[in-house]
């Protein structure tokens, strides 16, 4: 089996779990039935042995030439493959989720005639648990799988057949034909899912995505230069929303694990979680579109999942709030291209992360600005969260890179927990709030001290990594767009000239450099990051730079797949996209700079609470 490259991927989803779809049209990525279960399509970081669900052309129909888009604002995906006898198109999509889980693959002929073929294997328990497969009792077209607690039925009206511990079909398709394929997932101590009607299944799906996308659409329309960009920030508000754990409004960083972020390296991580950093620019992103009902319920999960003791906050919750997220390594699984280990779980759900304290507050507060109704247990909940911060806040920490290397005085985590006083501050005096106002003030006035004096680097002329340190770091792009200090201070523009020396491969952002810190204990080797390449664009636009703002982001824009989806990040030497995918944090900052560049109201200004001018767009 050649390995697709990531960018090759399609994504499909039905707001509780994602598949992954290759240019070849096998599936090769799905877990049942949540983003965090086990893998039952597994041979994206494995071989088709460990499963896949491939429907395409039969060798015998010669040479194919493929192509495929999404259909219109949807995730329904057509694939279209033509041959030089016939063209049939593949229409693939996840139902939003019913009673059960669907999908549904749909093979429509759309000239002559092709000889196809189908191979389907199911593999539970990331790829080796064989399932027991049977006719179902009364239903010709039904064939049953099953393993554990686990069921899935494959319903078709094409004839298959059990070969090698595999479904296999060939079929041919001829023009005005449509031939349905149904895979539905269910518990197997219930009874048998009953059958969907393909046809208004994909009506149904088409009409829900673009109900749920219309309304941006036309509030960018409205906008004036709204419309420059709106295929790739409607794309990337239609991918968050497919990330959203519909029943509690969680948001998965990724739909995948273990994708490397070097390919043959070993920084391969579980993002099948929801990270509380996330949380600010994800609430702007919803609220500035107009998904006050998202924002809403990704606000509400914020406040369910660190509910209770302060001290035991943590960095990152399951789609759930489930807090216990123990890391294991597949032995099994060779891992994508060779990439080793194949982590499941993540053991930085432990680490002290103090930045996380900032952005809870600061979503709250933007939440509250953002008209969002208030949650009777929040300033409660925000008042024990900083009563807990004063006596943390200048303690070391693993940092907003989640360093496994040891804990370290990180210059941005300081900064995050002056933007917790300082938000806690501004309620007070927006919203009437109650709270010891003088005493915030003083310990935001200290800690402010403390970042300009011993995070700041006067023989580089910038802000560093941590306290003491000679290292950059990219996040450091946020000191105005937080508020922490204006973007003409010298500083920032020094830390901007350091960044673009130092961390920048082929015009895009490293987070940091590998080859000279290691301060994460591993081996070098990383892309660039995509989420820190826009910051780069936002500073850019805060410094007055407009034209290479939008140089910038037009660059970013263009590393999108065919169908307008990010990985976490890009290797600029083999020029292709690499880390977890679709990643949320690289969707959100580019629907982040979108607006900066474009709207009146911008996220940037929102957060720190800093005008622009008019004239050149610097933070004044």
């Amino acid at each position: 089996m050649t390995t697709q490259r990531i960018e090759d991927y399609a994504l499909l989803g039905d707001c509780e779990t994602c598949a992954l779809v290759g240019r070849d049209g096998s599936i090769d990525w799905l877990c049942w039935p949540r983003f965090d279960s086990d893998a039952v399509f597994c041979a994206l970081l494995g071989d088709e042995d460990n499963g896949r669900w491939l429907i395409a052309p039969d060798a015998d129909a010669g040479e194919v030439r493929t192509s495929r888009a999404y259909r219109d604002d949807t995730l329904i995906l057509e694939t279209r493959f033509e041959t030089a006898g016939g063209a049939v198109t593949v229409i693939d999509f996840m139902p939003p989720r019913g009673e059960y889980s669907d999908v549904v693959r749909l093979v429509r002929g759309d000239r002559g005639s092709v000889a196809m073929k189908m191979d389907l294997v199911l593999r539970f328990g990331y790829g080796t648990e064989v399932p027991w497969v049977t006719r179902e009792e009364g239903d010709a077209m039904a064939l049953r799988a099953v393993s554990g607690p686990h069921k899935v039925v494959l319903r078709t009206p094409v004839e298959v057949r059990g070969v090698d511990l595999r479904t296999r079909a060939t079929f041919t398709v001829s023009e005005g034909e449509t031939v349905p394929f149904v895979l539905t997932y269910g518990q197997s101590n219930l009874p048998t899912p009953d059958p969907i009607d393909p046809k208004a299944a994909l009506d149904d799906t088409e009409a829900f995505w673009s109900e749920w996308a219309g309304p941006g659409r036309r509030r960018l329309d409205d906008e004036d230069g709204g419309e420059a960009w709106a295929d790739a920030v409607i794309r990337s508000l239609v991918t968050l929303k497919a990330l959203t754990y519909a029943p509690t409004g969680g948001i998965v960083a990724a739909v995948t694990t273990s994708l490397p972020e070097w390919i043959g390296g070993s920084r391969n991580w579980d993002y099948r979680f929801c990270w509380l950093r996330d949380a600010t620019l994800t609430l702007l992103g919803f609220i500035n579109m107009g998904y006050y009902e998202e924002a809403q319920a990704w606000r509400d999960w914020l406040l369910r999942a660190v509910a209770g003791s302060p001290e035991q906050m943590q960095i990152m919750y399951s789609i759930a709030g489930e807090r216990r997220l123990t890391e294991w390594e597949v032995s099994w699984l060779p891992g994508y291209e060779n990439s080793r280990p194949v982590r499941i779980g993540n053991a930085a759900h432990g680490q002290l992360q103090l930045d996380v304290y900032g952005e809870i507050i600061d979503a709250v507060h933007q939440a509250r600005a953002g008209g969002l109704p208030e949650n009777d247990a929040a300033w409660d909940l925000q008042i024990k969260l900083l009563e807990h911060l004063e006596d943390i806040w200048d303690q070391p920490d693993e940092g907003i890179w989640e360093m496994r290397g040891g804990r370290r005085h990180f210059t941005y985590s300081k900064i995050m927990c002056w933007v917790a006083f300082d938000r806690a501050i501004k309620s007070v005096e927006q919203f009437g709030y109650d709270g010891p106002v003088a005493r915030w003030r003083q310990i935001r006035d200290v800690i402010h001290a403390d970042v300009c004096s011993k995070g700041f680097n006067k023989e580089l002329n910038s802000f560093v990594q941590f306290y003491g340190s000679g290292h950059l770091d990219a996040v450091l792009l946020l000191i105005p767009a937080v508020g922490f200090l204006p973007a003409d201070d010298p500083r920032f523009l020094g830390t901007v000239a350091a960044i673009e020396k130092h961390l920048l491969r082929d015009g895009f952002v490293l987070r940091y450099d590998t080859e000279l810190n290691d301060t994460d204990s591993l081996p070098a080797g990383e892309g660039a990051f995509l989420a820190c390449s826009f910051w780069l664009a936002d500073a850019y636009l805060m410094l007055g730079r407009v034209n290479d703002a939008e140089a910038l982001f037009e660059r970013l824009l263009a590393l999108r797949n065919d169908l307008g989806l990010l990985s976490e990040e890009y290797e600029p030497h083999a020029r292709r996209l690499i880390g977890n995918f679709p990643q949320a944090f690289s969707h959100i900052a580019l629907i982040g700079t979108a607006h900066n560049l474009r709207r009146a109201e911008k996220p940037m200004v929102q957060r720190s609470g800093k005008r622009l001018t008019a004239a050149q767009g610097s933070a004044v």
